[in-house]
């Protein structure tokens, strides 16, 4: 039985879901940049978002029975923070390259660049997405450290 809209509340383990968007979507803008740069930027970039996923699946696997469980699931997702905020900057530098060229960054189905106008909308608007993804992300990251404290405050 699924529940209304208005009654729904954010589940605890969003943190996990939101983190594989965001590597899905960070792969998806990577693959938009120009070869010759993406050789020296998509690889630690794609890492990263990685390291985000990693440490949400490992926090969210832990559950804080006991003190070392605690500290070990808070470990996590201050490790998954603290990825989380490096691949905002690292992301940041990817758009700032791509604003340099942004019609190479897209083609039309006929093989052709999409024009430069149009390129800037489409990027404008991945690189909007992703941050707001971030931006979510990080809220629900920090929610989780502070209920994991107040688990510890508990004991």
């Amino acid at each position: 039985m699924s529940v209304l809209k208005a009654k729904r509340t954010v589940s605890k383990a969003e943190f996990v879901n939101t983190a594989n968007q965001i590597y899905v979507e960070t792969l998806n803008f990577l693959t938009r940049m120009s070869a010759r740069y993406a050789r020296l930027l998509a690889e630690p970039v794609a890492k990263l978002a990685g390291e985000v996923v990693d440490h949400c699946e490992k926090a969210n696997s832990i559950f804080p029975s006991d003190e070392q469980r605690i500290n070990l699931r808070k470990a996590h997702l201050l490790e998954a923070r603290a990825s989380l905020k490096a691949l905002d900057v690292r992301l940041t530098h990817c758009y700032t390259v791509m604003m340099q060229n942004p019609e190479g960054c897209f083609t039309t189905s006929s093989g052709r660049q999409v024009g430069s106008k149009q390129a800037i909308e489409k990027l404008d608007r991945m690189a909007a997405n992703l941050g707001e993804m971030i931006d979510h992300e990080d809220e629900l990251i920090k929610g989780n450290i502070k209920s994991v404290g107040q688990s510890k405050a508990k004991q």
